[in-house]
């Protein structure tokens, strides 16, 4: 059975809307898309190489998925590992609003809490979420993530879609491994944890 993973870019208020570009996400007036791309360097594109290489299959929120949609099957070099995962393995999208997508290979999903198991259960490897923020909250909020895998950037903006966002349910994590890039960003994974537990250093 696959793991689900999520991978995505943050800064360090954890804001993850519109890494790549001013006009990826505007919603909610949000006026600092590509944020990311000053910091950009080669260790965080071997990593996202390594990353996309372990997929099986993707599962993508609907603004993630307009994005890739209209970028990679542009890219055409078949020894490039992002374009060439993303343009032949199963793609499916989980929204509200659509259920027919032109992409190659590409499949509606209801309902995410029913059909995820059985979406799992197809493949051996990995299923992958990239971005996707509003499907990123349901998975966090039905704790349906198996891995996190989080690029940190020194950077703040103050404002934007957060990964963990209000009404998040309260969690404990375990760092499995972390390394530094050549421009500061923080590459961290992480899985579940242990119970959520609280403890004091008052004095009796």
């Amino acid at each position: 059975m696959a793991e689900l993973t999520l991978t995505t870019f943050l800064t360090l208020d954890g804001v993850m809307q519109a890494p790549g570009g001013p006009n990826e996400d505007t919603s909610g007036n949000f006026q600092h898309g590509g944020w990311l791309v000053p910091h950009a360097d080669a260790d965080v594109g071997l990593i996202i190489s390594d990353i996309f290489m372990k997929a099986d299959a993707f599962l993508l929120g609907r603004t993630t998925y307009d994005i890739f949609s209209a970028y990679w099957p542009k890219v055409t070099d078949a020894y490039d590992p992002i374009a060439g995962a993303l343009n032949s393995l199963p793609k499916f999208v989980a929204s509200r609003t659509k259920d027919t997508f032109g992409w190659d290979s590409t499949s509606h999903i209801r309902g995410i809490r029913k059909d995820l198991l059985e979406l799992k259960e197809r493949f051996p490897r990995e299923v992958q979420v990239h971005g996707s923020c509003g499907l990123a909250q349901t998975l966090i909020e039905n704790d349906l993530i198996d891995e996190y895998r989080l690029f940190t950037f020194p950077v703040v903006l103050g404002s934007g879609k957060r990964l963990f966002g209000v009404g998040t349910v309260p969690a404990m994590f375990k760092l499995v491994s972390s390394r530094t890039t050549s421009s500061g960003a923080i590459y961290s994974v992480y899985r579940r944890g242990a119970a959520f537990k609280t403890g004091s250093f008052e004095l009796e």
